[in-house]
């Protein structure tokens, strides 16, 4: 086989791609909210906690405004998490930098997810409403379908086509049920 001249990866990033584990005093609920966020997105808390971590400019904004009094004053617990070692790395660095507590610095950041949490929930109680106009419509198709069959026939190319149509609203209703399900767990926010 021939060689390629390829750029070969340069060993800190490959080392920075690794997973640790850290251990960090948090909130219930900011504990709550990253894992609610990640589920109902369908992102694993890694990646997320990774790209809330990794943006060094938040995580500077938040450690100028953070208050050390109320930040103490939160009722917290210990949670370990899965991350990557360039995001331990990045939230080690601006923890130093700013003499910020670590643990301070990623309960605020999680606390960014509150807009995009909310956000979604509405969305899910507005899904909620349309449950029962897609349901009666999936029954009005489905009769309207039978009705074609005992006019038309079922080879007629209207019947195939509007059985297409049915089964796609069959679909989409179960879409929306699966939807609605993977959404409850914003729902309690």
């Amino acid at each position: 086989m021939e060689e390629f001249k390829l750029p070969t990866p340069e060993l800190k990033d490959l080392r920075g791609r690794q997973s640790v584990r850290a251990t960090f005093k948090l909130s219930p609920r900011a504990i709550a909210v990253l894992s609610a966020v990640a589920a109902h997105l369908g992102i694993k808390q890694k990646s997320l906690f990774d790209q809330l971590i990794e943006d060094t400019a938040s995580l500077q904004a938040i450690a100028r405004e953070i208050e050390p009094v109320a930040f103490r004053s939160l009722e917290r617990v210990q949670k370990t998490f899965v991350i990557s070692r360039r995001t331990l790395v990045s939230l080690e660095e601006t923890a130093r930098g700013a003499s910020t507590p670590r643990d301070a610095l990623v309960e605020y950041s999680i606390q960014r997810l509150l807009p995009v949490l909310f956000e979604e929930r509405e969305k899910h109680r507005k899904r909620k409403t349309l449950r029962e106009d897609i349901r009666r419509q999936v029954a009005e198709a489905g009769k309207t379908l039978k009705k074609a069959v005992a006019l038309l026939g079922e080879e007629d190319p209207l019947t195939l086509r509007l059985g297409e149509a049915v089964r796609g609203l069959h679909a989409l209703e179960t879409f929306l049920e699966e939807l609605l399900e993977k959404g409850e767990a914003i729902e309690r926010f």
